[in-house]
């Protein structure tokens, strides 16, 4: 029989009342954030670290809106960072990159739980990440990080409607990703690609499209917004046009398919789909 999203919260807290202390990866996005509220409830204040993990690849601005969220929670919050553009095999951007990405992270999780005397760490993975490319997930299992929302069946609709019944702020935040999502596999990351993404985003969101991705195509740029913004979009074609030549590319397109998420894991699927036929 099908459980509803009460039962399936129910078991959320079963399992994290099991776990004595718990170290969180919190990235100050709804699904991390539920686990920390949950984790808050069933452990108390005091047996549970929000880890908030800096790293060039995500916003400055997430970072600190992660440490003022955790802040406001009453969670205690613990500040530090990776370098991800130190290893070599995320900045050569292949499908396998997330696996390494995951793997730094979780190592410096782990070893931050075993300096401060933490019995597990877990994150906010759910449901729906088992859906799409993911080699996170094989990081994640070899380093023994326990993806709570997983084990207890929560999809990402039934995590928001949960988040709002808790009364947690930022219930229908979007979500949000690490900015080498949105260059090509096989093009090699360096700070630059990361900023004029990074500053690309953050014009657009001023523009006031509040879901938008810049794909960086090297001297193109494709952007995504939602399909029915896709019009309003280009009422402000001129601005936009001038702001992005400005960053360095030299040539800016809409994609017509509008915002999704892993939309550069599509061409993997596309091949993978072509090898079958052949």
């Amino acid at each position: 029989m099908k459980k509803t999203s009460t039962e399936k919260n129910q078991h959320l807290g079963e399992i994290l009342a099991g776990m004595n202390r718990v170290i969180v990866a919190f990235s100050g996005g709804v699904d991390s954030t539920l686990v920390v509220k949950r984790a808050q409830q069933e452990l108390g204040t005091a047996n549970v670290l929000a880890v908030v993990v800096g790293s060039e690849l995500f916003r400055k601005e997430e970072f600190e809106g992660a440490v003022e969220l955790g802040e406001k929670m009453g969670i205690n919050v613990y500040q530090t960072e990776i370098n991800e553009l130190e290893d070599e095999g995320i900045v050569n951007n292949t499908p396998d990159s997330w696996y390494y990405s995951k793997k730094l992270l979780y190592a410096h999780l782990n070893q931050l739980a075993e300096e401060l005397g933490y019995a597990h760490v877990v994150d906010g993975m759910i449901m729906d990440d088992l859906d799409d490319f993911r080699p996170g997930l094989r990081a994640r299992t070899e380093a023994g990080v326990r993806s709570v929302l997983q084990e207890a069946n929560l999809y990402k609709q039934e995590v928001r409607d949960l988040s709002k019944q808790l009364e947690i702020p930022i219930w229908n935040k979007p979500a949000s990703c690490s900015l080498a999502s949105r260059i090509p596999y096989g093009t090699k990351l360096d700070k630059r690609k990361i900023e004029q993404v990074d500053q690309a985003e953050q014009f657009l969101s001023k523009l006031g499209f509040n879901r938008v991705r810049l794909r960086h195509h090297g001297s193109v740029a494709r952007i995504e917004v939602d399909q029915e913004e896709v019009s309003e979009l280009l009422n402000h074609r001129d601005n936009i046009h001038k702001q992005l030549i400005s960053l360095g590319f030299n040539y800016v397109s809409v994609d017509l398919l509008g915002y999704r998420t892993g939309s550069m894991n599509e061409t993997i699927v596309d091949k993978a789909e072509e090898a079958e036929v052949s």
